[in-house]
């Protein structure tokens, strides 16, 4: 990159403090909740993941819109945890799981690579662990492709940082 180039890096993160906060909040709901008592509804969390479970489909889907509704709420963006398909829990429960999608990984760095150039051939774009940087003499191509970039669905929640 010259003296002269402007820069961003396009990233996948979740704040995790809101994130908690949300699962915290949806926890004390379900707990609160006169539909909820006696369904054994929960939500667990791991580094990576999350677990919902209850005692059927039905309470099952409802914690789980209680659970969007804070996430909605404390900014986290929906897009930033892929659910996993409904499969049967512990002692006749049904549970479902997600993961937590941090950064971008090497095929979506490729896709917006791509997407990139098709826009505009004389910037650079080069992947690096988990995002992708956009480099360019001009600043005004650099906010068009952001524009763009933010208009389009990757299938995840993408910021903007390090812009110079």
């Amino acid at each position: 990159m010259a003296a002269t180039d402007s820069s961003f890096d396009i990233v996948s993160k979740v704040d995790l403090p809101e994130l908690e906060n949300a699962l915290n909040q949806a926890r004390k709901e379900v707990d609160n909740r006169f539909d909820f008592k006696g369904t054994g509804s929960r939500i667990e969390s791991g580094k990576d993941t999350l677990t919902a479970y209850s005692a059927d489909e039905f309470h099952l889907q409802s914690m789980l819109e209680v659970l969007e509704t804070r996430l909605v709420r404390r900014e986290v963006p929906l897009k930033a945890i892929s659910w996993g398909m409904v499969t049967d829990g512990p002692k006749g429960t049904v549970k479902r799981e997600a993961s937590i999608l941090q950064g971008i990984d090497t095929d979506k760095g490729r896709e917006i690579t791509k997407f990139v150039k098709k826009l505009d051939k004389k910037v650079n774009v080069t992947v690096q662990k988990d995002q992708v940087r956009v480099s360019s003499k001009s600043k005004d191509s650099l906010q068009t492709i952001m524009k763009a970039v933010k208009e389009h669905d990757f299938g995840l929640p993408l910021q903007f940082t390090n812009y110079r």
